[in-house]
């Protein structure tokens, strides 16, 4: 089977991010291709290393708290900090799913489409998630700088 070298402990948060960019779009590139066995065996290959990456990336995400300098700053937002977590977890559940109906013995024809559907909502969903986090760092810091004038 095709294999990703995943992160190690030495890899940083922009090293995880510039991987995941990598990864989403060679699964994009896959989603293009016809379903065949060996098509499945690297579909399986980039979301194992995605399922590698994503917890490391959230590690390194909450050392000291998952998007502590904003709740620093603005502890009301603790309802959406709180939701970008949760959305997070679900996210790499989903991906988790996913990656066992493409292991499934369903023959190919049968889950082809639906599952290149369902792995692109999830591609979207997670860089909606990433946007999400980028928006609610850049208002903190946006905020915090109005503040000081």
């Amino acid at each position: 089977m095709p294999r990703y070298n995943c992160p190690e402990d030495g890899f940083d948060l922009r090293q995880c991010y510039e991987f995941e960019y990598i990864l989403i779009g060679d699964l994009r590139d896959l989603l293009e291709d016809p379903f065949d066995d060996e098509n499945r065996r690297w579909l399986v290959a980039v979301v194992d290393a995605l399922l590698e990456t994503l917890p490391r990336e959230f590690e390194l995400k909450s050392q000291e708290g998952y998007l502590a300098d904003v709740l620093e700053e603005f502890p009301n937002w603790d309802s959406e900090v709180a939701r970008l977590e949760q959305q997070y977890a679900v996210l790499c559940s989903r991906l988790a799913q996913l990656r066992e109906r493409i292991m499934s013995r369903n023959p190919l024809q049968e889950i082809s489409e639906r599952l290149k559907i369902e792995l692109e909502a999830w591609m979207d969903a997670f860089a909606r998630l990433h946007r999400d986090e980028q928006q609610l760092v850049l208002s903190a810091a946006n905020l915090e700088v109005g503040a000081g004038d």
